[in-house]
């Protein structure tokens, strides 16, 4: 009798638990906490992007995925396509009107840094760019040591295309071999050797180097520059090898008659469309100077995101983490689908769809034997890049060493000029008798007019205007903008009307 008693009251017990669980409404999850609710309101930017046909969209696309992850911001984009070539020069022109937000080669870094022009990412922001993006692209966008930019790009490099039929992937090694074959096959071997970014390939390869030092300004102080050396007489030595070939030609942008072109994947489809089925594509060739290998180097590059400073602190906030966003893996890789740019995001470039591109995986091979490009001289370009005219126009030992005395001569001097010769302005250009190696002096002849003295001009030659020897401030139609082309052969006065920033004129007077 009192076990039956017990049972009913444990019934009775797991009848009222039942009840009671039947009757209670679970607890509501608490919603997760949103970390940005603070910067909430509607945000007016504007932003340069690529000029390339949907890439304008394709952010205003990434923008909108941004305010959905982030609730409560409103981004209201006025978006414009730039040239990230020409960002930089046009941001540092007039740093108050220029974008919010504006991508850009890693050359112009030092400039924009120099103008004030950049809002370092802090924090925890530059501790992710740091984790998440290659040692590169990292190193493309500081300065000093600090970090300017976020990485969008780890593709700005080339590496060797050429004729499987022709060129075996063994003798795809030897830059001899591969001269050979082209000389017999009645095909070029394209190589921008008068270009300074394809030049210091030569010289990277036997342990040159050329590393330039700024200031927490952006100013150069010095450089580190060994070119005139024994090592870089061996660079000469293979750069003439090459240079003096009848296979040789210098034009890297078209393929006609080409059995190999050192490029990069700007040129992928062109390479796709003229070697067909027989194209191959890998890393830069070694070459032999007196029973020594060395293996072609390269510059690397990127291009990067920066953000102008801002004085309201809640919209200088709110570019920061959209500038994150737009850089991060996912976005990264939703551009290599559509345009095949090759992230510096590290887990986007691990991804399946990234290794198997011919041209990234040949970019990846050769960067193992490239640099970092850093911040150089505007100058320096234009100093360098006559060594490749210098080797294959060079009958001897005693000429490649003249050459490379000459190169460093030029280097010091740059650090000696006066502020009347940074200021200055001058003609460059394929223009009497010179191959964009020589400035022809201008004179003020009054507030903002500069003229140069008469030059005898031929019709289809090309000249710009620039200022203090470097590229950081030139005209050609425009600020940084296309060569004049001389319409007719004449002796003329060439014009500048400089209102001091990047509103300018150029014009021919007949003298």
């Amino acid at each position: 009798m009192k076990m039956s008693k017990i049972l009913s009251l444990l019934l009775v017990v797991v009848m009222l638990v039942a009840c009671f669980a039947a009757c209670t409404t679970p607890e509501d999850p608490k919603p997760t906490p949103n970390p940005n609710a603070d910067l909430a309101g509607t945000y007016k930017i504007t932003m340069w992007v690529s000029e390339k046909e949907g890439v304008a969209d394709q952010f205003k696309s990434q923008i909108a995925a941004f305010m959905a992850a982030n609730p409560g911001i409103v981004i209201e984009a006025s978006i414009e396509g730039v040239t990230e070539a020409d960002a930089g020069s046009k941001v540092v022109a007039d740093v108050a009107t220029a974008p919010d937000i504006y991508c850009f080669a890693q050359d112009q870094l030092a400039r924009l840094v120099q103008a004030a022009a950049l809002a370092a990412p802090a924090g925890d922001v530059a501790k992710l760019i740091v984790e998440q993006n290659d040692a590169g692209s990292v190193a493309a966008a500081s300065v000093a040591g600090t970090l300017y930019a976020y990485p969008m790009t780890s593709d700005n490099g080339y590496y060797m295309y050429y004729d499987t039929s022709i060129i075996s992937e063994e003798d795809a090694e030897s830059m001899e071999a591969i001269i050979a074959a082209c000389e017999a096959n009645g095909v070029k071997f394209r190589y921008a050797l008068e270009n300074a970014w394809y030049t210091a390939s030569f010289f990277f390869a036997t342990g040159c180097h050329s590393n330039w030092s700024m200031n927490e300004a952006g100013e150069f102080t010095s450089v580190d520059d060994d070119f005139n050396s024994e090592a870089g007489l061996a660079a000469m030595k293979g750069m003439q090898k090459l240079a003096q070939s009848p296979a040789y030609d210098s034009n890297a942008d078209i393929f006609t008659d080409a059995g190999v072109v050192i490029t990069g994947i700007w040129n992928a489809n062109a390479a796709a469309d003229h070697f067909g089925e027989n194209l191959g594509a890998t890393d830069l060739p070694s070459f032999e100077v007196d029973g020594t290998s060395y293996h072609l180097g390269s510059y690397t590059g990127n291009k990067l995101m920066g953000v102008k400073p801002q004085s309201d602190g809640n919209k200088a906030a709110v570019l920061a983490l959209l500038a994150q966003y737009l850089t991060n893996e996912e976005c990264q890789a939703k551009r290599y689908e559509l345009y095949q740019w090759g992230p510096s995001n590290l887990n986007a470039q691990a991804s399946e769809a990234v290794q198997s591109n011919i041209s990234l995986a040949a970019l990846a091979k050769q960067n193992n034997y490239g640099q970092p490009q850093g911040q150089i001289h505007g100058s320096w370009w234009d100093i360098a890049k006559v060594l490749g005219a210098d080797a294959k126009n060079a009958t001897s030992d005693a000429d490649l060493q003249a050459a490379l005395d000459s190169y460093k001569a030029t280097i010091d001097g740059l650090f000696a000029m006066t502020e009347e010769q940074k200021n200055a302005w001058g003609v460059i250009g394929n223009i009497c008798n010179t191959n964009w190696d020589t400035d022809f002096a201008m004179t003020e002849v009054s507030a903002g007019v500069y003229e140069s003295d008469p030059l005898e001009l031929k019709a289809g030659e090309e000249f710009k205007v620039r200022q203090g020897a470097s590229w950081d401030v030139n005209f050609g139609v425009e600020f940084n903008g296309a060569n004049i082309v001389v319409e007719a052969d004449g002796t003329y006065i060439v014009r500048l009307t400089w209102d001091g920033a990047q509103g300018g004129t150029v014009e021919l007077i007949p003298a």
